[in-house]
């Protein structure tokens, strides 16, 4: 997916967090990191225990 994006430099990523610092405001900011932040580490977990099954299912 991040193949389809392309090289991120610092300036678009800078004009990234600008856009985004206009549309939520400053003060709901750090929810939206809070949010991003659950989301992945719920991810991480769900593909750590994916990972298991599949190291589990290639042991027997």
């Amino acid at each position: 997916m991040l193949g389809l994006i392309g090289n991120i430099g610092p300036w678009e990523l800078i004009l990234i967090l600008v856009i985004v610092l206009v549309i939520f405001g400053p003060g709901k900011l750090p929810k939206v990191g809070e949010s991003i932040g659950k989301a992945l580490n719920s991810f991480k977990k769900a593909r750590e225990e994916d990972d298991e099954e599949t190291d589990a299912k290639k042991d027997k």
